[in-house]
């Protein structure tokens, strides 16, 4: 039995992937996807995006630590959450490489926005970052709940263990961020841009973590997580949205890159994991067109966007394309930061004006 929290549930795979896989005639396919989707199911009707914008008190912001306070779970192939504690903030390296790496994850999180961007944690007055690892039997997914991290082991076979990749430890927590700064409804266009605020986040977190620049890095969500069969590089890319996989059992990456091919779906809370692919490669085309570390200028921009109080819950794509210029102008002046934004909204097709 799931333990219930109050909160909200933003899965790393997308329903139409699971749907699909649900219909294999391969048990090794359907029955975990067909497990997934049940669980996943049960959680969104259960749960409603929690209508949370934390403040925090600047008379405490001296105490805040400038380390994070981490505490891994193991749920022993079981539903129930936290499961039995199994690491420590203080405590030596785990023997189980799923541990340390969900570990990492959450500290290499934490060490991005606050070092570039002096958030103190998710809700930017220290939240303790706990994660739960070993979930539920051969789970296809990995999820904030609201309130912690949530990690399957996949089935072997098309989905690899989900703490493989830091960008989707980091896209997972950036809901957290999102729910405590825009709170950005988890519909439509404003659901994308969720969607899409994770994965630049996550993608950062990734680069950060690696020292690259905006030409080394692959602009992948998720590489390493598909298995050696999947014909496929990972489950997103920003750069080319629309090309990370095309697999006989996954089907084709349905991502757009521009408003031309924008996707009406009432699936997927309006095609949040499929439109995202816009903003995603507006991002990507601003972090390239300034050049450098994208964390700096091209992340300051869609971080300040994102926590600078002006952005509405149901915010669409136009609205916060508005925002990233405004803060691009507050931050850079008149220049070429802001006529990279205006271009790269452009070039995907959402006004500016």
């Amino acid at each position: 039995m799931t333990t219930q929290k109050h909160g909200i549930f933003c899965g790393i795979i997308p329903p139409h992937v699971l749907d699909r896989l649900a219909q294999s005639d391969d048990p090794r396919h359907h029955e975990p996807a067909r497990r997934t989707l049940e669980h996943d199911g049960a959680l969104r009707t259960r749960r409603r995006i929690a209508a949370v914008r934390t403040t925090v008190d600047s008379s405490s912001a001296g105490s805040l630590s400038d380390t994070p306070q981490r505490t891994i779970y193991d749920a022993g192939h079981r539903e129930t959450l936290p499961g039995r504690k199994v690491h420590a903030e203080a405590d030596a390296p785990s023997k189980d490489a799923t541990v340390n790496r969900a570990n990492a994850g959450l500290g290499a999180t934490f060490d991005l926005y606050l070092k570039v961007y002096g958030r103190h944690s998710i809700d930017g007055a220290g939240l303790p970052l706990n994660a739960t690892v070993h979930y539920g039997e051969s789970y296809d997914n990995a999820f904030w709940d609201g309130e912690q991290m949530v990690f399957g082991d996949g089935d072997g076979d098309l989905f690899l263990d989900f703490t493989l990749p830091v960008d989707v430890i980091g896209h997972e927590l950036t809901h957290g961020v999102t729910q405590h700064t825009a709170n950005l409804e988890y519909y439509g266009q404003s659901g994308a841009l969720n969607e899409s605020i994770s994965d630049v986040f996550g993608s950062l977190i990734k680069q950060y973590a690696l020292g690259q620049t905006t030409d080394q890095a692959d602009w992948l969500i998720g590489e390493g997580l598909l298995g050696p069969d999947v014909t496929g590089k990972a489950l997103r890319s920003m750069k080319a949205p629309g090309t990370a996989y095309d697999d006989d059992k996954l089907g084709k990456d349905p991502q757009p890159a521009t408003m031309e091919h924008f996707v009406r779906t009432s699936r997927d809370n309006g095609g949040v994991h499929i439109n995202s692919g816009i903003p995603n490669h507006a991002f990507y085309l601003l972090a390239t067109a300034l050049g450098g570390h994208a964390w700096e200028r091209a992340g300051n921009i869609w971080y300040a966007t994102l926590t600078g109080g002006q952005l509405a819950q149901d915010a669409d794509f136009a609205a916060f394309a508005r925002l990233t210029a405004a803060s691009a102008r507050t931050l850079y002046g008149e220049g070429d930061a802001v006529q990279a934004v205006l271009k790269a909204w452009s070039q995907v097709g959402v006004p500016t004006a």
